[in-house]
């Protein structure tokens, strides 16, 4: 069956698409969403790391610690790059390592920006357990992360404002931005950010 977005997958001309975001923004689902309508594989980087390490994350957090869990999502990413028409649920931490950025690069990055509120909600109503959020104040934790990450996460091609809306709209809204940012690529080298807030309207800021 063709994908109900052929010509758009025929301009990425095999790019893997890297949703990047904080834990709880939606990225899993979201582009599981955007795969189907895109005819391209989903990939969970984190689960990819736990089949490489034939462990789970919290368990590679307590028993080597973050250093080791970074060092493996990086090999995984690796090969992931290796690999075309993906798209990819990455990490919320994935961007805290500059050499990732080689590899994310080679496609394009987008970021789903979830606030704060909307975040801690859905980590609270969420039981898998997640290792960087085992604080006394979870939301002390979390707000300082964003503080950390939001930086990192601006260098995405694509920046999606999300308001809590079902996962499809996001793909929706994705796919809608995919065009001018693929046009981008092609343009003079001075990286730009193209956002799209909750009400579909698009601006750009330049990094």
């Amino acid at each position: 069956m063709t994908a109900p977005h052929s010509t758009l997958r025929q301009r990425l001309e095999g790019l893997n698409l890297y949703l990047v975001g904080m834990m709880g923004s939606g990225k899993s689902t979201a582009g599981r969403h955007l795969a189907q309508q895109l005819g391209y594989r989903f990939l969970d980087a984190d689960t990819s790391v736990e089949q490489v390490a034939g462990r789970p994350i919290p368990e590679i957090f307590a028993t080597d610690g973050e250093a080791e869990f970074r060092r493996l999502e990086a090999a995984v990413l690796n090969q992931i790059a290796s690999w075309h028409s993906l798209v990819v649920a990455t990490g919320g931490g994935v961007v805290t390592q500059p050499q990732n950025w080689g590899q994310l690069h080679q496609g394009v990055v987008i970021w789903l920006d979830a606030p704060e509120a909307l975040l801690l909600q859905r980590l609270s109503a969420d039981p898998t357990p997640r290792p960087l959020m085992e604080a006394p104040d979870p939301a002390a934790r979390l707000a300082e992360l964003l503080e950390q990450r939001r930086p990192l996460y601006a260098q995405a091609d694509l920046h999606i404002e999300q308001d809590g809306r079902p996962a499809d709209q996001v793909a929706a809204q994705i796919l809608e931005a995919l065009p001018s940012v693929i046009k981008q690529r092609s343009a003079p080298p001075q990286h730009r950010l193209e956002v799209v807030n909750e009400a579909g309207e698009r601006g750009r800021s330049i990094n």
